[in-house]
């Protein structure tokens, strides 16, 4: 073009790029407020961040955790999300086993063969009885939809519906069989954060289910040596200082008394949760790796993350206003606060004060 001038507008167009580099610090829109005159009611969400059951010491009793049910069960949510893969995903999983390995969830077999449905199909139909679910609904449509919430890879669901039947309702029949009812009922027994808090609580408060939104597909790393990824990450785990390990001290000691109430409290304080994040992420960013591998673990643990805060969004779209308890391992707690608190319409309720 020689020594033409270009035209204002364009000219203006070309400088752009320029000066993008020249202030890399551009501010960032503020997405936060724009809900600011939003009509309607506003999404309240509450976050619970809770130890893995599953590390409880044989013969724990499940009544340890009443209060704590007690309390959330106040907060009145409509909704109850909880740390499993739904069906969908584990319907991916096993059509992609080369991928994700024959044992990413477990086996539905046993449920398929019973009510004659694939986890597809079993879906579906369970979709269609909760569009039409009836205030009162019978035993037989209780069981009928445990038994495709089993076919569907949604134990916890199933479990919900089952605690929901009368003592006497609970049996064979209308899609459950034996080996079902047997699934159902060591169901009871299992030290699992998504049946002793979620299911009985979603039961008590006569929720037809409970939501599944962990998701792994992004946190399945593909590097050429998994055992050295996994010896750098922990090495850097281990580096992270004392801080940490003085707050599963004082964990591991609540979790011995025959109330759980005063734990949540513990695991749900600010200071904990920032050590456990600090704890996870600090070392790992900072460690020197040849391969970058704990730097590729942080890639894969925010993935997780935002498709778990994704399926959790996913449950109260068409639901403006709708109360939500989320229940996940407190590791996930300072992520989910962060970014469920970024969504438009949203409210992040203090679980502390649900606590108290």
């Amino acid at each position: 073009m020689g020594n033409r001038r270009l035209p204002g507008r364009l000219a203006a167009a070309c400088l752009v790029p320029l000066l993008a580099l020249a202030f890399p610090c551009a501010a960032q829109v503020d997405l936060t407020s724009l809900d600011r005159d939003m009509a309607g009611p506003r999404a309240q969400v509450a976050v619970l961040g809770t130890v893995h059951l599953r590390e409880m010491p044989d013969g724990f009793d499940p009544a340890a955790l009443d209060k704590l049910i007690d309390k959330l069960a106040a907060f009145k949510p409509g909704i109850v999300t909880i740390e499993n893969e739904n069906g969908e995903e584990c319907d991916l999983a096993a059509r992609h086993a080369a991928k994700y390995g024959a044992d990413y969830c477990p086996s539905v077999e046993a449920a398929r063969k019973a009510t004659g449905l694939d986890a597809p199909a079993a879906m579906r139909e369970a979709d269609k009885l909760l569009k039409a679910w009836p205030a009162q609904p019978t035993a037989s449509q209780r069981r009928h939809l445990a038994a495709l919430f089993l076919a569907s890879y949604d134990r916890a669901s199933a479990y919900t519906q089952w605690l929901q039947l009368p003592a006497s309702e609970r049996r064979a029949g209308d899609g459950l069989d034996a080996a079902l009812v047997e699934q159902l009922g060591k169901l009871a027994v299992r030290k699992d954060e998504t049946i002793m808090i979620a299911a009985r609580l979603a039961a008590r408060l006569g929720l037809p289910r409970v939501h599944a939104v962990d998701n792994h597909t992004g946190d399945l790393v593909d590097v050429p040596d998994i055992k050295a990824f996994v010896r750098e990450i922990e090495a850097a785990w281990a580096s992270g200082g004392g801080t940490f390990e003085e707050f599963k001290k004082r964990e591991k000691a609540l979790g011995m008394a025959p109330d759980l109430l005063p734990l949540y409290r513990a695991v749900n304080d600010p200071q904990s949760l920032r050590a456990l994040a600090e704890a996870n992420i600090v070392p790992s960013m900072r460690a020197k790796s040849k391969e970058g591998y704990p730097q590729i673990w942080v890639g894969g643990w925010e993935i997780r993350n935002l498709r778990m805060v994704a399926n959790i969004r996913e449950t109260f779209r068409e639901r403006p206003g709708a109360r939500v308890l989320t229940i996940v391992g407190a590791s996930h707690k300072p992520w989910f606060d962060s970014w469920l608190g970024q969504l438009q319409g949203v409210d992040i309720v203090d679980v502390r004060k649900l606590l108290e």
